[in-house]
């Protein structure tokens, strides 16, 4: 097992990517390694650190302007070769078919729910790659 795990979370709100870092803590899991976050606030510091780094999975913000996490997941997802697993945050239950487009792995909504949160981003940084 890894000494730790990286999660790249993308989101130009700082109080967004402030509750997520909260919700997970140390680690999602007593299973889960602890987790380096790697934080991103627009598009091309997202495809810097997919580039550059080794990252187990992402935490998108669907809300983040001016370029959405859906479309950021639908991008990465076909461009980034093994592109990492994608837990997309969505602003309203109803846009979950968004996220099917978009090719996430996994949605949760707006605002975090920290059970929810930490539970979801642990079963996928658990998946084999």
């Amino acid at each position: 097992m890894p000494s730790s795990v990286s999660v790249l979370l993308y989101s130009s709100d700082a109080g967004t990517r402030a509750q997520v870092r909260l919700a997970v803590g140390r680690s999602p899991a007593p299973d889960v390694p602890p987790v380096e976050f790697v934080e991103c606030a627009s598009l091309p510091a997202v495809l810097l650190a997919l580039d550059s780094r080794r990252i187990d999975a992402c935490v998108l913000d669907g809300e983040a302007v001016p370029i959405g996490g859906m479309g950021v997941c639908w991008q990465i997802k076909n461009e980034v070769f093994r592109c990492p697993p994608v837990l997309l945050l969505i602003g309203r239950p109803q846009d979950a078919w968004l996220a099917t487009w978009s090719h996430a792995d996994a949605v949760t909504t707006l605002p975090v729910e920290p059970v929810g949160l930490a539970a979801t981003l642990a079963a996928l940084l658990r998946a084999p790659p």
